[in-house]
């Protein structure tokens, strides 16, 4: 079902609101971000423990702030680099898209289709009550899958573009599920930038 359009979509479900833009970058800068943050980050890649079992995490990880505050999730406490200039413009401009200030950006980089990131929700506690989670897309093209806990009805994938932006608000973290699944086609790296606000 497709949901969005080319251009700047918001969309009002049960318990949440999106927004996507799948142009917020033109594709020369997002090309460079991807190369740039590809490169330069110090990524790292943590153990995650599931039902007792311990595995490397099927992807690659940094997080930066304007601050010193952690931040834990699963388990795994991140410590903060310092936002770097590239961060700090990508920040300021979806800023004064939707009028909301961001404290820190979590950055996942997906190899290829092996990497995934299973069905969760961005609910910690340090997030506040109703999160605003921007997320930025660059790299390869790999579908976003969300879905209702309890209406089984509600369920969407949307492909999330080289330079989109894509917004969760209201109570989204509350009553959805999300995720980015594994694939066995061939497909290109993605760096997901998805900056939130630590209380």
């Amino acid at each position: 079902m497709d949901l969005f359009s080319e251009e700047k979509t918001t969309l009002k479900l049960p318990n949440a609101e999106l927004i996507y833009i799948p142009n917020f970058l033109s594709t020369f800068r997002a090309t460079q971000y991807f190369e740039d943050l590809k490169e330069i980050t110090n990524w790292q890649e943590d153990n995650i423990t599931i039902f007792g079992k311990t595995y490397k995490q099927p992807r690659l990880t940094a997080l930066f702030a304007e601050n010193n505050t952690p931040y834990t999730y699963s388990n795994i406490t991140m410590h903060p680099q310092p936002l770097t200039p590239e961060l700090l413009n990508i920040k300021k401009n979806i800023e004064q898209e939707i009028d909301h200030r961001f404290t820190s950006v979590l950055l996942n980089l997906y190899r290829d289709g092996s990497d995934s990131n299973g069905w969760h929700a961005d609910n910690e506690k340090e997030l506040g009550k109703n999160p605003v989670i921007a997320s930025v897309s660059l790299g390869a093209v790999r579908p976003f899958h969300f879905k209702h806990r309890t209406l089984k009805e509600e369920r969407y994938k949307l492909n999330l573009e080289h330079g989109s932006l894509l917004i969760m608000k209201g109570e989204m973290q509350h009553h959805w599920l999300h995720q980015i699944a594994k694939t066995k086609k061939e497909i290109g790296s993605r760096i997901n930038l998805t900056f939130r606000t630590l209380l």
